[in-house]
């Protein structure tokens, strides 16, 4: 099964152009628009499958998405009971534009070591990793499902760097915690139709589309946006066309968790999660039992979230994923007692690789991806 939404252009930029290229050629490519299409189960930038020819100890890696949850690009609290938790520390105020410019700054790094996709969410998720409680309001979108401006500003921000070097950002529409702030299930189908829309007609050929952040969590409040009826929100978002072309659209579950059949019906590809999987057997079982769903058909398996790591280890959740030809995604959220330095969740963020973590997570990629 071959699926291309967009129109082919001229030029084809493989995002596996080593990072050592002259800089007249990196500024020669660097007006071409990035396009995401899928074939099978790869994924293809600028119809180019990911990774073109990469093998890494036996595995390969051509058609795979190396990604990271990074959702607080565009985060900001509109509760000025609970803003000052983010104040960064050098200036003791939080800043949203600070935010977002030093997230922008920072991709070019995550791309030279490997990374080619990022999740950002229009609600973010907990800005202290794992919240029972979450007061805050970190929401794109008016009671009534509009955009708010300011949200959409520093996204544009962000999705034009990675459309000027070839990422594929996963956006986000809804989070758990957040979603009760948008007053009913109309508001919820606007906000999917306004999300859509504003990402087709500012152009956008690279963007992916994670309807809801674990759709079955049971803290989400709009009935629609649950399990049993978010298949309804998937199909009014590829329902939406700009010149004949429409977004590709998934949604994702909890960790440890296999979707749904009408989930996966309606999906163009899959999004799992592997928090609360220890062992790396279990990653690469979940991926054959979703192959294994009747409603499944060849379409690529993203794990975009997974809080394991083990990087010096010879297996882990990372690599049995990409040994099962499923992509992967790290979760970075700061522990207990660490510092500002340490989480790519927890707010405020130091977006750059400086952590111990961080920096074992990047340089295993870039060992994989040959980058």
């Amino acid at each position: 099964m071959k699926a291309f939404f967009f129109i082919p252009i001229a030029l084809l930029v493989s995002v596996c152009t080593p990072k050592n290229q002259s800089e007249d050629k990196r500024q020669s490519v660097a007006s071409v628009k990035t396009s995401i299409s899928i074939e099978g189960e790869n994924f293809l930038i600028n119809e180019v499958p990911t990774l073109q020819g990469r093998v890494w100890r036996g595995i390969g890696m051509e058609g795979l998405l190396p990604n990271s949850r990074m959702v607080q690009g565009i985060f900001d609290d509109m509760n000025p009971e609970t803003v000052d938790k983010w104040a960064y520390p050098d200036t003791e105020k939080w800043d949203p534009d600070r935010n977002t410019d030093e997230f922008v700054a920072a991709m070019e790094d995550w791309y030279a070591h490997g990374l080619l996709s990022f999740t950002i969410n229009l609600q973010g998720g907990s800005p202290e990793g794992y919240s029972k409680f979450q007061p805050w309001e970190n929401n794109a979108f008016d009671p009534d499902g509009t955009l708010r401006g300011a949200y959409m500003k520093r996204l544009k921000k962000i999705l034009d760097q990675a459309d000027r070097i070839g990422m594929i950002p996963i956006v986000g529409i809804f989070y758990f915690g957040q979603d009760e702030r948008l007053k009913d299930d109309h508001a919820v189908r606007n906000a999917v139709g306004n999300t859509i829309t504003w990402i087709l007609e500012a152009g956008y050929e690279n963007v992916l589309i994670e309807i809801a952040n674990e759709c079955n969590n049971i803290k989400y409040e709009r009935d629609l946006i649950k399990q049993d009826n978010i298949h309804e929100l998937s199909n009014q978002a590829k329902g939406i066309l700009k010149n004949g072309k429409r977004l590709l659209i998934g949604t994702s579950f909890n960790g440890n968790t296999i979707p749904s059949g009408k989930v996966v019906e309606v999906s163009d590809f899959i999004l799992i999660h592997g928090n609360g999987v220890k062992q790396p057997e279990r990653i690469t079982e979940m991926v054959k039992l979703v192959r294994e769903l009747p409603e499944y058909k060849p379409m690529p398996i993203v794990f975009n979230e997974d809080d394991h790591f083990d990087f010096d280890k010879p297996m882990n959740n990372m690599i049995a994923a990409f040994s099962s030809h499923a992509s992967w995604g790290y979760f970075d959220f700061r522990m207990k007692g660490e510092g500002f330095e340490c989480g790519y969740q927890s707010v405020p963020v130091d977006w750059g690789i400086n952590s111990a973590r961080k920096k074992a997570f990047f340089n295993k990629l870039k060992e994989i991806t040959g980058k």
